[in-house]
């Protein structure tokens, strides 16, 4: 009996250790998964207990233009957050939550669900106006509380919009320039770090930590004020009275490949970015790649002066198309040039010369240039969102992409790759990296980045670049890129037209681009301007019509704010004259005595061939520069006196320049009134009616090419 006690008692002892071993075990292993496996998420939850971290936002740095104009600041505004925890604890979420609501203009139940949060800080509403922070601090609402933040403000509004780009609520850049250099821009967030006790009060004598921010550094872009506002006046006329879809200007100096202006319609005001569909955000200039058209004449013409297959005076002889393989490839006058010089199909922007041209270098040598020149490549811009362009694999083109690239189809480019290739040969011939930021500097001054200008490498020999220059000046004098000169100046340039690329593949019917792109002076370079309308309605739409004349508003208004000098021949360089040029005015069809004076009111002397009243041709053609003293010999038609008053049957003048319509009207005994330039498209009365000598006919005429 007793040795059975004694047992049990035994049992029981076991029994009893061995539920204080594996109890010991599991407070052990307790212990451990506590302190170890949790102790971290843990402790993190007992400081948000006892802790309360208000967000101190940093201020953006300024974005300067070149000469420390402000284009975009940062500032201050209030925004509202909550502590949920001392929202709940004062047992008023839902009285808070209604307050809240009617002063910020918020839904309630959206209020009530972020101060009952499970969370140490939540934001009720950022950047809220000055008004309604003071009444959110008259209600003094617990757990609810104010901080400073900074915002975006644009003072000149949309200018220079797609330069800067646009930052969010949270400080952050979000696009342009903004984004491509946040990081030094955005500066660093500061933080409070209060203290709290059970009850959520602050705790007096609590060390309350104060995390300064350090302010965002400052930029200064390269960008001029003053000529991108005259660049945004001009593609603003454009594009409203042109009803354009799209527009883009880029002003370059092509000696540093800095960007000037920069801009592009249709736009947005970035300090209220969401009133605008996201399209007008798009950066035109350097996301949409298109088909340039005649303007890549530039480079075609380029590479061939180079490789020494053709100098100025090379005949070419165009007969209204050319056939390559299968194909039919028209000019762009749809009329034979006939025999040209090289600098004249330049001039007069003759696919079919150009065709032969291209054909002539070959596909390798076409491509190595294409290549050199900075086709199907970014830029390397500052900016976010470059396109590369489009080109034909090389292994899959053909002669008759060869053909029509040499002329400005089949490839694709971005108006800011064609302006750098361009400048490439204005500078001499050197392709540079183009920029927009000049220098990074913090609050101090301290520069922290300079960007500096960069060659990428030598395109073309400056011998073949100064050639080039010389006949693009012709092209302005003499040929479709008339609406380009500019008085006092040198003007070189090249027009262009190009069909728009349909999504599914093909062209768009009667969907255009018209642009110029152009440099002066031409001897000494100091801005270079491409201009690019998409899609203008109405007619003419051709490039030296439509883009052109913007070319010439903005560079001639940018010059002389530049205090460029008018042209004055610089007698230490002996390629130039020795004296001022002055431009041939146009004549043609104008009374003796009225075009006499003209002549004679520019410096020039006149020389009259034949007998009568009307100019019907001059020589040399308008626009051509002379030395003062130099002869304009101008040709008469004679009015035959004895018809007037007499019938005349009024002839087909279809199709006809207005030189050959002003000396067939003449001839007549009939006055021209002519519409317009280019070739005769239509008339009053018609033809075959019989009018009284002496009567006026008057004459529409059509521009046909660029």
């Amino acid at each position: 009996m007793q040795s059975t006690s004694r047992l049990l008692v035994r049992k029981r002892i076991a029994t009893l250790f061995l539920l204080f071993t594996l109890g010991f075990f599991i407070l052990g292993g307790r212990m451990f998964w506590v302190q170890f496996v949790r102790g971290a998420e843990l402790s993190e939850k007992a400081a948000q207990n006892r802790t309360r971290d208000v967000p101190v936002e940093s201020k953006r740095g300024i974005i300067y233009d070149r000469n420390g104009h402000d284009l975009a600041i940062s500032v201050s505004a209030d925004s509202v957050y909550a502590i949920p925890a001392e929202v709940l604890a004062s047992k008023k979420e839902q009285e808070i939550a209604q307050k809240l609501a009617a002063v910020l203009g918020m839904d309630e139940s959206r209020v009530y669900d972020r101060i009952t949060r499970q969370s140490s800080f939540e934001w009720i509403k950022r950047q809220i106006e000055p008004e309604l922070s003071q009444q959110i601090r008259e209600l003094d609402l617990p757990g609810i509380g104010l901080t400073e933040e900074s915002r975006r403000y644009y003072p000149k509004g949309s200018l220079a919009a797609h330069v800067l780009g646009i930052s969010g609520v949270d400080n952050t850049g979000l696009e342009g320039i903004d984004y491509y250099y946040n990081d030094l821009v955005g500066g660093q967030k500061g933080r409070i770090v209060i203290e709290h006790d059970a009850a959520n009060r602050p705790i007096p004598e609590a060390t309350h930590h104060y995390v300064p921010p350090v302010d965002g550094a400052n930029l200064i872009l390269t960008i001029d004020e003053t000529i991108q506002y005259i660049a945004e006046r001009e593609l603003d006329k454009v594009f409203k009275e042109r009803q354009a879809k799209a527009a883009t200007v880029i002003v370059m100096d092509p000696h540093t490949g800095e960007i000037l202006a920069m801009a592009n319609r249709p736009t947005f005001d970035p300090n209220n970015y969401g009133d605008y569909p996201d399209s007008n955000r798009r950066n035109w200039a350097i996301s949409n790649a298109y088909e340039p058209g005649s303007t890549m004449k530039i480079t075609t013409a380029a590479m061939a002066l180079q490789e020494g297959i053709v100098n100025e005076n090379t005949p070419f002889i165009c007969s209204g198309s050319i056939k390559v393989g299968k194909e039919t490839i028209g000019c762009t006058n749809r009329r034979a040039h006939g025999q040209q010089t090289f600098a004249q199909i330049v001039e007069n922007s003759c696919n079919v010369s150009f065709v032969q041209v291209g054909l002539t270098l070959g596909m390798e040598k076409y491509y190595h240039y294409l290549q050199a020149f900075g086709f199907g490549q970014p830029t390397g811009i500052d900016l976010p969102g470059e396109a590369a362009g489009i080109l034909v694999p090389q292994g899959r083109a053909k002669q008759i992409d060869l053909a029509t690239m040499s002329m400005g189809q089949a490839n694709a480019v971005t108006p800011l790759q064609l302006c750098n290739a361009v400048a490439a040969v204005a500078n001499g011939g050197k392709l540079m990296k183009p920029y927009l930021v000049k220098k990074v500097v913090d609050q101090s001054g301290n520069v922290l980045q300079e960007n500096q200008p960069t060659i990428v490498r030598q395109v073309i020999s400056e011998e073949t670049a100064y050639r080039l220059s010389m006949i693009l000046e012709g092209e302005v004098i003499n040929g479709t890129g008339k609406n380009a000169y500019i008085e006092g100046y040198r003007v070189g340039g090249k027009t262009g037209t190009a069909q728009k690329i349909a999504p599914g593949g093909g062209y768009l019917p009667n969907e255009y681009i018209a642009s110029f792109i152009g440099y002066a002076p031409v001897h000494k370079p100091r801005l270079l301007c491409i201009v690019a309308v998409d899609a203008p309605q109405g007619y003419p739409y051709y490039g030296g019509w439509v883009a052109a004349p913007v070319f010439k508003n903005i560079m001639q208004d940018a010059l002389r704010y530049l205090e460029e000098p008018l042209y004055k021949d610089d007698s230490a360089e002996q390629t130039l004259p020795a004296e001022e040029m002055v431009v041939v005015p146009d004549v043609v069809n104008l009374p003796l005595e009225e075009a006499a004076a003209l002549v004679r009111s520019r410096g020039l002397q006149v020389k009259v061939n034949g007998s009568g009243n009307v100019v019907w041709q001059q020589t040399p053609k308008a626009n051509t520069r002379l030395k003062p003293g130099q002869q304009v010999i101008i040709d008469l038609s004679q009015v035959d006196k004895t018809s007037h008053g007499g019938p005349v049957t009024v002839p087909d003048l279809q199709g006809k320049s207005m030189r050959e319509v002003a000396k067939i009207l003449a001839d007549l005994g009939l006055h021209l009134m002519p519409e317009g330039y280019g070739l005769a498209y239509q008339q009053s009365p018609e033809p075959g009616k019989v009018i009284t000598g002496g009567s006026t006919v008057t004459v529409k005429f059509q521009p046909i090419g660029e």
